[in-house]
């Protein structure tokens, strides 16, 4: 029999929903039954999610001015608060978690309304809207680079850093190995569904200005949008270039641990399974991002020496052809990237995030939380 039930929620992207996995996977080791609370965005993400029922929840963005549309959003927001205070009426949850995105605001704030505890976790160093506007209501905030401070936040967040996936912790059991001499040299390069059209437009330009000798000991991964991937293998076969090119890996984790040099954004999961997994990586932060959250993820990992961080703006073809070409050429500077990025991983950030969920669940409060783990 289960020690009781759990309600995750989160948004229906790779970004909200892979913590909140890994959470799931370490409660169902405790005993708990999980349940998810998403939007239909999550289906190709949900397949292997560990719960023991997943309710989608109608939710909507409140990111247009137009009066007629934030109306509409309010109203969608409100169906959802009823759907979710429903779903929680029946499965009776002892907590309620939310990983950010608008689709968790209709049932932390539903779970709030029935006094529910409630968590809400924020994966970046900024803290996202939905997450902003739960926060005077939650009774705890976990931070993946969040500070704990004496700001109205900060009094109630707990450090645990961002839990990932079963896959990443085994994958972070290979050790880093430089490529050295003519051995092949392998790139991962990704973006995420808004982020990777840049890196199809630049990265293989970049390939094409290297030398024949380095060109030829590249083996390349890379993620791109459906409509770009015919282009993009096209660009590499020109080449000579040994490639993968889809627009999803499922085995993702996998394929950062066979990395020598990973290119990527800088969303919070992927900077913190680069730093669990150990790879020397140049983060690229996506430049659209309404809060610039992943400038600062970006600048948390270099801080620990596991990553160098280049705006946008400043990559032409020439400079990432330089990049990649000088760390081609430098092993001991990756191997030393690398370890970097292992030294600010946090493997146990889904144990710590259980933890807190866990004193919620029993209704402790922050500071009695705060001084058990300090004992």
């Amino acid at each position: 029999m289960a020690r009781g039930v759990i309600l995750l929620a989160a948004g229906g992207t790779g970004g909200h929903l892979f913590p909140a996995e890994a959470l799931a996977h370490e409660l169902n080791e405790r005993g708990w039954s999980v349940h998810l609370a998403t939007d239909d965005r999550a289906e190709r993400f949900a397949g292997h999610f560990p719960a023991a029922a997943i309710h989608p929840i109608r939710s909507a963005t409140m990111g247009s001015k137009n009066p007629f549309a934030l109306l509409g959003a309010f109203w969608k927001i409100w169906r959802g608060v009823r759907q979710a205070s429903a779903v929680i009426a029946r499965i009776k949850p002892d907590a309620v978690v939310g990983f950010g995105g608008y689709p968790t605001l209709p049932p932390l704030y539903a779970a709030t309304r029935r006094k529910v505890p409630t968590l809400i976790h924020e994966q970046n160093a900024v803290m996202g809207r939905a997450n902003r506007a739960l926060a005077g209501r939650v009774d705890a905030i976990a931070g993946g680079f969040l500070p704990q401070d004496t700001s109205a936040a900060g009094i109630k967040t707990v450090m645990t850093g961002n839990p990932v996936r079963p896959a990443v912790l085994e994958a972070a059991r290979t050790a880093y190995a430089a490529s050295t001499g003519e051995q092949p040299f392998r790139l991962l390069v990704f973006g995420g569904s808004q982020g990777a059209q840049f890196f199809s437009d630049a990265v293989p330009g970049a390939i094409a200005l290297l030398s024949d000798a380095q060109r030829k000991r590249l083996v390349i991964t890379q993620q791109a949008r459906a409509d770009d991937v015919a282009r993009v293998k096209a660009a590499y076969a020109a080449l000579g270039v040994a490639v993968e090119v889809s627009p999803f890996f499922t085995d993702m984790a996998a394929r950062m641990a066979a990395a020598h040099l990973v290119i990527s954004r800088s969303g919070a999961s992927t900077v913190s399974e680069i730093a669990v997994i150990g790879r020397p990586a140049l983060l690229v932060p996506y430049p659209y991002a309404l809060d610039h959250d992943q400038a600062a993820n970006a600048a948390a990992l270099a801080a620990a020496g596991g990553g160098e961080v280049h705006p946008q703006s400043s990559l032409s073809p020439q400079r990432i052809a330089a990049l990649i070409g000088e760390l081609m050429d430098d092993p001991d500077r990756l191997t030393a990237m690398a370890a970097g990025a292992k030294s600010a991983g946090r493997p146990d950030a889904a144990r710590l995030l259980a933890d807190l969920t866990e004193a919620i669940a029993s209704k402790k409060t922050i500071s009695d939380f705060r001084k058990g783990t300090q004992a």
